[in-house]
């Protein structure tokens, strides 16, 4: 596996990269972006990965939320992977909550989506895998964090992968997929009608099996987030964690919506958050 940069682009100090390659997991050709802070010169330093929402590409946290500049600051290479596979021959749907753009995170069982929508091996494997031969990064000291689809995505492989994830937070996440609109939706579709299988892929669920993340987690929710109620749930993690012992720290915000003005805003405490967990793993 090697990474094919496809631009690049001087931030802060240091170096913004869209990168391709192919990818063992999915079939097809992977696209991620790539920052790589000035402290990377003098040796390798800890990564965190975002995990984008529905709709989303690797473009859409590199250009909107404003990473580069605490990323330098703080010493972090951030990696933003694509929300599925795409090209010729990958299944799509015309609804934006399923298919290219919507992976889920997870490894399809059901056709025609099995072949190439197996995203669950591609973050929880593949991509460490490859950022640790291709990046100046410390192999141990990866930490995870997203957005909506992508904070379920967060959560979920924390907890699953808990020696390869070493730091968690979330924005405005899909707390309890198996009980909302989009969950059910792409679980069905993506892995069959059996409610048996689609446990393992909900954090708040996960915790409740007796999963737990060895460190505590970051979630910020803006309380005007229109899929606050029927989609997010963040009570039912916040109870999850309760019942675990998880230490979650669960921050509710006034006014905020679901947006990268959202995200944006809150960005540095969770980037800071990430920086100190990872800061002593070699």
């Amino acid at each position: 596996m090697t990474l094919t940069t496809l631009s690049e682009s001087r931030s802060f100090g240091g170096v913004q990269r869209v990168c391709s390659h192919e990818s063992t997991a999915t079939g097809t050709t992977m696209r991620l972006s790539v920052y790589i802070p000035p402290a990377a010169e003098r040796g390798p330093v800890p990564a965190v990965v975002f995990l984008s929402g529905l709709t989303c590409t690797e473009d859409n946290f590199t250009s909107k939320a404003g990473a580069q500049r605490i990323a330098a600051e703080l010493g972090l290479v951030i990696v933003a992977p694509d929300t599925s596979p795409r090209g010729d021959g990958v299944p799509d749907d015309p609804a934006y909550d399923l298919g290219q753009g919507a992976g889920f995170y997870l490894d399809a069982t059901e056709e025609p989506w099995s072949r190439h929508f197996k995203m669950g091996t591609y973050i929880g494997e593949e991509l460490p895998a490859l950022l640790a031969a291709d990046l100046p990064i410390r192999p141990a000291a990866i930490g995870l964090t997203g957005h909506s689809m992508g904070g379920h995505g967060a959560l979920v492989h924390s907890l699953l992968r808990p020696e390869t994830f070493r730091s968690v937070s979330a924005f405005a996440p899909i707390c309890n997929p198996v009980a909302v609109p989009w969950g059910i939706k792409a679980f069905t579709h993506y892995l069959g009608p059996e409610r048996d299988a689609w446990q393992q892929h909900d954090a708040s669920l996960l915790l409740a099996a007796g999963r737990k993340f060895p460190s505590p987690v970051l979630v910020d929710q803006g309380d005007a987030d229109r899929f606050l109620v029927d989609q997010l749930r963040p009570d039912a993690l916040a109870s999850a964690c309760a019942a675990a012992g998880q230490p979650l720290t669960l921050r509710r915000h006034a006014g905020y919506d679901h947006s990268y003005y959202f995200i944006a805003t809150f960005l540095a405490e969770h980037l800071k958050f990430h920086a100190a967990l990872l800061a002593d793993i070699r």
